[in-house]
């Protein structure tokens, strides 16, 4: 006879342990996540390193301009004064007086004396001046965050404004298909694209502008200018005329706004008329568009004069081009064909046109996403110097 057995049926496992951290750590956690909005330590040195190379650039610009031709190898110390100058001479006075005390406090030794107390004994105060450098050089960071905030709020109000100017969509024209893309080296951009219809005589469909321009400079004193382009652009192309009468008529606005030729503005303008297939162009200084046939073949459209702004009574020619299926128009600004990598090579036009064989299957905004994430991995984590804009316009 078999003894009954003792084993019992097994239950559920008992729950794991939950490992709980230190709150302290929890909080830490949360406090960094917060500093850093969620990047890695290498995305940081990357920014880190971007950020350094743009203020460098930034003081290098003094230095060049207060010592042109020098270089530290030559007067080592000579060269620190200089470019301690410049970095003084981004302040107010105020400011600088509170930097130099601020810094001189730090690396001022401490100090103290020895009296005789009321019992008798020698007493000895002591007194640190690094605690008050420190505080000195705090309140001035405080107030410079506090004007880049104020400057901060007023660009990005800025941003907005321009983004309201330029076509946010791609208009719907027979036989072309087209995108755009535009990228700031600031918060705000000088470049400038449109494309819209002009109303034509008779009952043909309306033509069509296609425009890109490249204001001198950058940041908010081009992107005034450009708001004034697009302004005198849309005013000019409401009166019937002729594309070479539109573009001296901007010459002649241009030159009123340009401080005497310093602020000119380069610019491509071309009129389809979608019953020809006809382009009608006008290249005022800029860089010659590509014209990508079918074929294969490259035509590239520089008929056209000076930039806008520099001579008031400069003449335009204007050149004719007729499309085909299959043609791609490329109308791109200097910040494309120029933009550096970290070791100071320039993207150039051939790996434009390498990625514009590459995708001439595809549609306009496939082939420009290639471009622009072609451009971004060319490019890196090195500061962009300019302002970067192409459009795409393919014959369907």
């Amino acid at each position: 006879m078999r003894a009954p057995s003792s084993q019992t049926t097994p239950g559920p496992p008992p729950p794991p342990r939950a490992s709980r951290r230190p709150e302290i750590f929890v909080q830490l956690d949360k406090f960094w996540m917060r500093v850093t909005e969620g990047l890695e330590a290498s995305q940081l040195w990357q920014q880190f390193r971007k950020d350094a190379r743009t203020s460098y650039r930034l003081y290098q610009k003094d230095f060049d301009r207060r010592a042109p031709g020098e270089s530290w190898r030559k007067n080592f110390l000579h060269t620190l004064q200089e470019y301690a100058w410049a970095i003084l001479e981004k302040l107010t006075p105020a400011r600088r007086v509170l930097l130099l005390v601020g810094f001189l406090l730090l690396i001022f030794p401490g100090g103290g004396f020895s009296y005789h107390g009321r019992s008798g004994e020698i007493e000895i105060a002591e007194f640190d001046f690094h605690f008050f450098g420190g505080a000195l050089l705090f309140i001035l960071l405080m107030l410079e965050i506090a004007d880049r905030v104020v400057m901060k709020r007023d660009l990005e109000i800025a941003r907005d404004i321009q983004k309201w100017l330029l076509p946010s969509a791609a208009p719907q024209i027979p036989g072309l298909a087209m995108a755009f893309a535009t990228r700031a080296a600031n918060t705000v951009a000088g470049d400038f694209y449109d494309a819209f219809a002009r109303p034509t005589a008779g009952s043909n469909p309306p033509s069509v502008l296609l425009a890109v321009a490249d204001v001198a400079g950058k940041s908010m004193p081009a992107a005034l200018l450009m708001a004034t382009f697009q302004a005198s652009l849309r005013t000019l192309s409401s009166v019937p005329c002729t594309l070479v009468e539109l573009v001296a008529g901007m010459n002649r606005y241009a030159n009123t706004n340009s401080q005497g030729g310093l602020r000119f503005t380069t610019a491509f303008l071309a009129e389809f008329d979608p019953a020809s297939r006809t382009l009608t162009y006008v290249n005022a200084g800029h860089n010659a568009p590509i014209l990508r046939r079918n074929s294969g073949a490259m035509e590239r459209l520089e008929a056209g004069g000076l930039p806008l702004g520099i001579n008031l009574e400069a003449e335009y020619q204007s050149a004719q081009a007729t499309l085909q299926s299959g043609d791609w128009l490329v109308i791109f600004t200097d910040g494309v064909v120029e933009a550096m990598n970290a070791a100071g090579q320039e993207y150039e036009e051939q790996r434009l046109l390498n990625v514009l064989q590459a995708g001439v299957t595809a549609t306009p905004e496939e082939l420009l996403r290639r471009l622009m994430s072609d451009l971004d991995a060319f490019v890196g984590d090195a500061p962009q110097h300019d302002d970067v804009t192409c459009m795409l316009v393919k014959v369907s």
